[in-house]
């Protein structure tokens, strides 16, 4: 989990880095533009919130449905394969794949959007194939299988996408707690 962690950061600030001093050389009046930078800042905010809804919400529906027993707190014992487990494998992934995107907006970052982002999104798929996929396969088996020839990695019918931006998840016990500290900042 910590690789995967510096992974994602090193992409991003990589990539974030690598974008900024690209533009100054080949979109340098672009990017000296504030106009342009307030635009993409305020379309990259709103992608970020998606992103971070989705994760959101399918991160809790992992914590709730996942989870049976005394577990590490990012581990599950359990193959969730309804909600929107039940119109895709990787939900949260296919969220995150939006990142990027995210980020270059919010730096306001012509290359970054064109060009870095989306060899990420590429990078983040491979991984999602090569790495969650086998290690899904390891923990539930055939089970897994069964529902790899069922439910495709990635979905983007509207349905699936308005299940994951609409619905929320309790936190089980911690319902409580969970109104008590994030409600205010929910999307």
């Amino acid at each position: 989990m910590m690789l995967r962690t510096l992974i994602w950061v090193h992409m991003l600030l990589g990539g974030g880095a690598l974008g900024i001093w690209l533009d100054s050389r080949w979109f340098h009046e672009l990017f000296a533009n504030p106009v342009f930078h307030l635009a993409t800042l305020a379309f990259g905010i709103l992608l970020l919130r998606l992103v971070m809804r989705v994760s959101r919400y399918t991160g809790r529906l992992l914590a709730s449905m996942g989870r049976e027993g005394d577990l590490p707190r990012m581990d599950t014992n359990k193959l969730v394969t309804t909600g929107v487990y039940g119109c895709m494998r990787h939900p949260m992934h296919l969220g995150l794949l939006f990142f990027p995107w995210s980020a270059a907006l919010i730096l306001g970052s012509p290359t970054f959007f064109l060009v870095i982002a989306p060899i990420e999104i590429l990078i983040i798929m491979a991984l999602v194939k090569l790495v969650e996929e086998p290690e899904a396969i390891r923990k539930f088996c055939d089970a897994y299988r069964q529902y790899q020839k069922q439910i495709p990695m990635f979905n983007f019918r509207p349905a699936c996408w308005r299940q994951m931006l609409s619905k929320r998840v309790a936190w089980s016990n911690h319902d409580s707690l969970y109104r008590y500290f994030f409600r205010r900042f929910e999307v």
